[in-house]
């Protein structure tokens, strides 16, 4: 059943008081005025500003404005005194719903009783969910849908008609390139798709599908004016990660899945991975990587952000940020070491009165329930602190173990980081680096890489091998301060994860376990 439908539904099936949540008055007064023309009743709105008007009404109209009505008492009561059938929009009412307006409640609950014997219902428009206790029985709540891709190629194309009549504007929009930029629209509301198109138009000359980077500008301001996500302008791409070629075949296989074709093909939308491994091997990289690959917006999920001093204010914000972050829909959602995030979610009873754990369950809840496009990619180092709840099949996809680079993958890192700082790599012995930095991180790598440019400038020489590699010894790595921890890690991923690096073995026959 679509929106529309229901909510017509709701009208011929007389219930009394319809709670729209949404901030695109314009596009929901158009739906209720369509539903009542359909009908024969009349549609009047109601805003502080104006008290009950036909809808329709100019702002700058004076004759109709209804003074006495601009009390939301006396609005109520011209409700109870129309006899035809009609339809009253109240817009942002939801402030005369809190505890101090008792008789504004008091007066809904009656009218509630009154109209369900009339051809009227009342609709309260507004973009926040605001409902006293006292209502709740009283009082139907909807969720007006943003607009799906069908609304959106609509309003291009009507913007498209109406510029070509301007020769100096350049339309080249393929089917490929429409369906990127309508893609990218997706989770936007009608009036921000209409600016951001008129944006593209104005600041570029004309329309592309390579104008995608100018609608996720536009996501990052919904995304700012929440404040309880990151939006991360990644400029990270796959060259720029060594090693893990499982890991990015998967993540390049997986890019399509968001096309109208898989989802014909029968592909459902990934859920997400969950990258286990050592510090400074590349997982956050990745995660940046992924975003720029798939050209989807990247939001990192701040647990931190989350917990608030209320009772129940953790919840609700993290109800918010997944709403967020579903309303900018198709993204990719990037939880940064979970493992911290949500360490003592078990013995968060004894500890903050259970807010981490109910945090972790809603999360968790919603990660099996999610249908909207929202990738997750989560990271973690300390498998001690992951709950095994969120190991679950079913709430992602895959787990991948990202160990330390091999000799290959080192070399990988070496050229990257080199070419980076404009050295070319051939002019290097990468196997004379290779062998001194066994069992480094890429994050180390990368440093002694740094440390060398900066005792090369003080030389006033340039950089060569020899300061590479004395730098690389000077470093104890990570994985001899932790080999304990490492071990276990590497331990526990052994026939639980995928190894990044290394394809699955393909040979089921059981092997003779010993200890050497």
């Amino acid at each position: 059943m679509t929106f529309s439908t229901e909510l017509e539904t709701l009208i011929r099936a007389r219930y009394p008081i319809l709670y729209l949540v949404t901030s695109e008055e314009a596009r929901a007064l158009d739906l209720v005025n369509a539903i009542a023309k359909k009908r024969q009743k009349k549609v009047f709105e109601w805003s502080y500003s104006t008290g009950i008007v036909p809808s329709g009404t100019s702002i700058q109209s004076q004759k109709t404005r209804n003074a006495p009505t601009k009390d939301p008492l006396n609005a109520l009561d011209q409700v109870i005194d129309l006899v035809e059938p009609a339809i009253f929009v109240f817009k942002d009412f939801h402030p005369f719903l809190s505890r101090n307006n008792f008789a504004i409640i008091r007066r809904l609950k009656e009218i509630a009783l009154h109209l369900k014997n009339s051809y009227k219902t009342i609709i309260l428009l507004s973009p926040v969910l605001d409902l006293p206790m006292e209502l709740d029985k009283e009082v139907t709540v909807l969720n007006f849908p943003l607009p799906n891709k069908e609304d959106l190629a609509e309003q291009l194309d009507r913007i498209v008609e109406d510029v070509q009549q301007h020769k100096q504007v350049q339309i080249a929009l393929d089917a490929q390139g429409r369906e990127r930029l309508l893609q990218a629209a997706l989770g936007l509301t009608m009036s921000e798709a209409e600016n951001v198109f008129a944006k593209i138009l104005i600041k570029d000359g004309g329309l592309s599908g390579d104008n995608v980077d100018e609608v996720f500008a536009e996501k990052q301001q919904i995304i700012r004016k929440s404040g309880l996500l990151e939006y991360y302008q990644s400029q990270e791409s796959f060259a720029n990660v060594g090693g893990m070629p499982i890991l990015k075949d998967w993540l390049v296989k997986r890019a399509v899945a968001f096309t109208p074709e898989a989802q014909s093909f029968g592909l459902p939308a990934p859920k997400g991975i969950l990258m286990l491994g050592v510090q400074g091997c590349g997982k956050s990289l990745c995660a940046k990587a992924v975003a720029r690959q798939w050209r989807l917006p990247l939001l990192r999920f701040d647990m931190g952000r989350m917990f608030g001093s209320l009772v129940g204010s953790s919840e609700e914000n993290v109800r918010r940020a997944i709403a967020v972050a579903e309303s900018v829909a198709p993204t990719i959602l990037w939880v940064d070491e979970i493992d911290k995030a949500f360490a003592g979610s078990r013995g968060s009873g004894s500890t903050d009165g259970g807010t981490t754990a109910r945090v972790f369950g809603t999360f968790l809840t919603w990660l099996s329930e999610k249908t909207a496009p929202v990738f997750v990619v989560a990271t973690a180092n300390n498998i001690s602190e992951l709950p095994p709840e969120l190991l679950r099949k079913g709430r992602l996809d895959e787990i991948f173990f990202v160990d330390l680079p091999s000799d290959e993958e080192r070399k990988d890192i070496f050229r990257i980081h080199l070419s980076k700082r404009g050295r070319d790599a051939a002019n290097f012995d990468l196997d004379a680096l290779v062998t001194a930095s066994k069992e480094f991180s890429g994050a180390e790598i990368e440093q002694a890489v740094i440390s060398a440019l900066f005792e090369a400038f003080y030389k006033q020489v340039d950089l060569a091998t020899e300061h590479l590699v004395h730098e690389l010894r000077q470093t104890v790595p990570l994985s001899k301060t932790m080999s304990e921890q490492l071990l276990r890690l590497r331990s526990w991923a052994e026939g639980r994860a995928r190894n990044a690096s290394v394809p699955r073995e393909e040979d089921d026959a059981p092997r003779r376990k010993m200890e050497f």
